[in-house]
């Protein structure tokens, strides 16, 4: 799910949502029987906040039970996230580790939040790659082979993105 505007962060040579939304759908190829591409905040106006998008799933999903995947580093942040509190209670989070943003630096940090205990730590090979940092490989002329699917590698050179 791409955000439209993202709250947190500005994205050096934005191409676009338009890329940002059809980049997603090139990395999603071939996985589509359990794996789509939202444009729930590529479609809002303004600042996309995770708060208001599961709202918005609430709404029109409301029986479903809501994971929220995130990297530890913004886990790690979220006390600062508009309405944290009331995310964990929309969602469990579940947390993968990443370099900076251990476990328990990551429970320590969200221990004051009523729901912390909606968060669960997942199990998978870290790769500490960020999307800052392709970006900075893309600018430096260093290859993403292997750091993203061949399909998305192709599109940003083919376009120049982040160039």
């Amino acid at each position: 799910m791409p955000a439209g505007v993202p709250p947190h962060k500005t994205i050096d040579d934005d191409p676009g949502i338009e890329h940002r939304v059809e980049m997603c759908r090139l990395a999603a190829q071939g996985h589509h029987d359990w794996l789509e591409v939202s444009e729930i905040e590529a479609r809002r106006d303004g600042p996309s906040y995770t708060v208001d998008t599961l709202r918005q799933i609430h709404a029109s999903q409301p029986g479903d039970e809501l994971t929220f995947i995130v990297g530890g580093d913004m886990a790690w942040s979220l006390p600062a996230w508009r309405e944290p509190e009331t995310i964990l209670e929309l969602a469990r989070v579940a947390v993968a580790e990443r370099a900076g943003a251990r476990r328990e630096e990551v429970r320590e940090q969200l221990s004051g939040l009523r729901g912390a205990g909606n968060v669960d730590y997942i199990e998978v090979p870290r790769m500490d790659v960020s999307s800052a940092a392709l970006r900075q490989r893309v600018r430096s002329g260093q290859s993403i082979t292997y750091l993203v699917p061949d399909a998305v590698s192709d599109y940003i050179q083919e376009r120049r993105l982040y160039t």
